[in-house]
């Protein structure tokens, strides 16, 4: 049976995390979530949960879950179980269906790296250490830092991408503000975020 792509009850961060003890590779919540986290409150409804797993650790994930199955987006509006030919498509997305629930659970990205070396898959040259990039909530939870996440979201720049970047903007340190102008002037040349004062 194909699941209803449509059919979304996202877990919390929390959730999650919970379900990943020991699991000493780098991983992190990213997303709109990763913006909530840094902030410190939830600002908005998320339809989904993006989390983000260094790709050579990827196959350590689904044993974890073993009540979810694992598809890869094709496209299109389409998706397929996740097998090694699309592991190893274009996709960098693998979603994960709850069978007893019938609804998608959180969608896990396989994210380039070098080590404990992010790479950016929008443009390879743009590589950090994930110490640099990953910060913790009080409770523990892993989230990619706003300056990170940001410059994933200025791509398509939806309402709610503007909306998370009017949310982080004002708590980001000069140091994050300067980063995610040049590294969006860089991937998107032309971009209105590569402009923003202050």
């Amino acid at each position: 049976m194909h699941p209803d792509i449509d059919a979304w009850q996202p877990w919390h961060p929390a959730t999650f995390t919970a379900r990943m003890p020991g699991a000493d590779f780098p991983w992190y919540v990213a997303g709109g979530w990763a913006i909530d986290l840094f902030v410190g409150t939830q600002t908005r409804e998320h339809e989904d949960l993006e989390v983000a797993v260094a790709s050579s650790f990827f196959e350590t994930m689904p044993p974890r879950f073993p009540e979810l199955d694992f598809w890869v987006p094709l496209g299109e509006q389409k998706l397929g179980r996740m097998t090694a030919e699309t592991l190893g498509g274009e996709s960098h997305q693998t979603w994960a269906y709850d069978r007893a629930a019938q609804a998608w659970r959180f969608d896990v990205f396989r994210e380039p790296h070098d080590g404990d070396i992010w790479i950016c898959r929008r443009d390879e040259s743009i590589r950090r250490p994930y110490e640099e990039i990953v910060s913790y909530t009080d409770e523990g939870i892993p989230y990619l830092n706003p300056e990170v996440a940001l410059l994933f979201k200025a791509k398509a720049a939806r309402d709610k991408d503007r909306a998370d970047l009017a949310t982080a903007w004002p708590r980001m340190s000069p140091e994050q503000r300067d980063w995610l102008r040049s590294a969006v002037e860089k991937v998107h040349p032309g971009h209105e975020w590569a402009s923003l004062p202050g």
